[in-house]
C-alpha cells in the first residue's frame, strides 16, 4: 500500500484559485490511476464523491461540476498529483483527498481505489 500525503488545501473567496499536491512516499512511484476526490461540506452522510482521475497512459477524466474549472496533473519523478482549482466556488468547499491504485482503468468511485491520503480543508466563502 502506498501512502499519500495531501497538502495545499485552505480558505478562500469565491473566484480564487488554489493549488493542492499529493505525494507518495519515498520508495514508492506514484501508482498507475490517482485521483482526487471530495466530501463536501454539508453533506456528512455521502459517500466521497470523485473529482477527477489521471491514468499513467494519459486519460484524464473531470466530473461535470469541475469541467473547465479544475486541472489535473503529475510529475511522476517528484511522485506528487496535483489539483489546480480555479474560479472556486462556495459548493466546492469541503474535505479533499487524492487516492491512488496500481491497476488502470479506475473510475471515479470511491470504492475503486486502494490507497488514500487523509484529506485536506477547502473552503470557500462568497
Amino acid at each position: 500500500q502506498v501512502r499519500l500525503v495531501e497538502s495545499g488545501g485552505g480558505s478562500v473567496q469565491a473566484g480564487d484559485s488554489l493549488r493542492m499536491a499529493c505525494t507518495a512516499s519515498v520508495g514508492s512511484g506514484l501508482p498507475n490511476s490517482m485521483a482526487w476526490f471530495r466530501k463536501l461540506a454539508g453533506e456528512p452522510g455521502t459517500e466521497r464523491e470523485g473529482v477527477a482521475l489521471i491514468e499513467r497512459d494519459g486519460r484524464i477524466l473531470y466530473i461535470d461540476p469541475v469541467e473547465g474549472r479544475f486541472t489535473i496533473s503529475k510529475v511522476n519523478a517528484k511522485r506528487t498529483l496535483y489539483l489546480e482549482m480555479n474560479n472556486l466556488k462556495p459548493s466546492d468547499s469541503g474535505m479533499y483527498y487524492c487516492a491512488g491504485d496500481r491497476r488502470s482503468s479506475r473510475i471515479l468511485r470511491a470504492s475503486d481505489w486502494q490507497d488514500w491520503g487523509q484529506g485536506t480543508r477547502v473552503t470557500v466563502s462568497s
